[in-house]
């Protein structure tokens, strides 16, 4: 269901490197014809090697299809296995590169930031008010804690889809009925959501 005219929200889909839980939501998200973007807070792409000492680690802007490339090189066995080539290949037809959230600033304003771990949901945070407030335009900030594997970014970016629609739905204030909505979708999907305030 699109919203009225004039009503259309802009989501910011947030995790670690910007590859698996945030990469589902914004696909799912923009299937569903809302408008995303995605982003990670490392300081690195990190993903998982043939060891945990072994991590795969790429600068933020490598295109996902060289990452796929890559790993594809390394060891196509191993990479096809453990979901991370078919996740890239997903990713390729998102959008070209993982991008970092600290260096988005000249992407504009979001009115929903969702992140999908609470240390990601801290930093966003802290980010948030760093930034000084210019516009004095409300940004809500909302944590869902998701396990970082493919099943579960599946479940989480399906619920991130239907507390978008329920935001975007809103007709008036949302400041006002925030805690009675997300009180009411942490009920009916037994999930615990953390949120927070900030301003551009």
């Amino acid at each position: 269901m699109v919203a009225a005219e004039g009503k259309r929200w802009r989501f910011a889909m947030v995790c670690s490197s910007n590859m698996n839980r945030s990469m589902e939501a914004h696909s799912q998200l923009g299937r569903a014809g809302l408008d995303v973007e995605s982003y990670g807070t490392g300081t690195h792409v990190k993903l998982p090697g043939p060891s945990l000492h072994e991590p795969n680690v790429y600068d933020f802007g490598t295109p996902y299809g060289a990452i796929y490339d890559d790993l594809r090189r390394k060891d196509p066995d191993l990479y096809k296995r453990n979901g991370l080539l078919p996740m890239l290949k997903r990713n390729t037809s998102v959008k070209l590169a993982p991008q970092r959230w600290q260096d988005n600033a000249g992407d504009g304003v979001f009115d929903m930031i969702m992140t999908f771990e609470e240390r990601v949901f801290d930093l966003v945070v802290e980010d948030m008010n760093n930034r000084e407030p210019k516009l004095m335009k409300s940004v809500l900030i909302i944590n869902m804690d998701v396990k970082d594997n493919h099943e579960e970014a599946g479940v989480g970016a399906k619920l991130a889809v239907e507390l978008c629609q329920k935001l975007e739905a809103i007709d008036g204030d949302w400041e006002e009925i925030i805690d009675d909505l997300i009180t009411g979708f942490e009920k009916q999907h037994k999930r615990r959501l953390a949120y927070s305030i900030a301003f551009y």
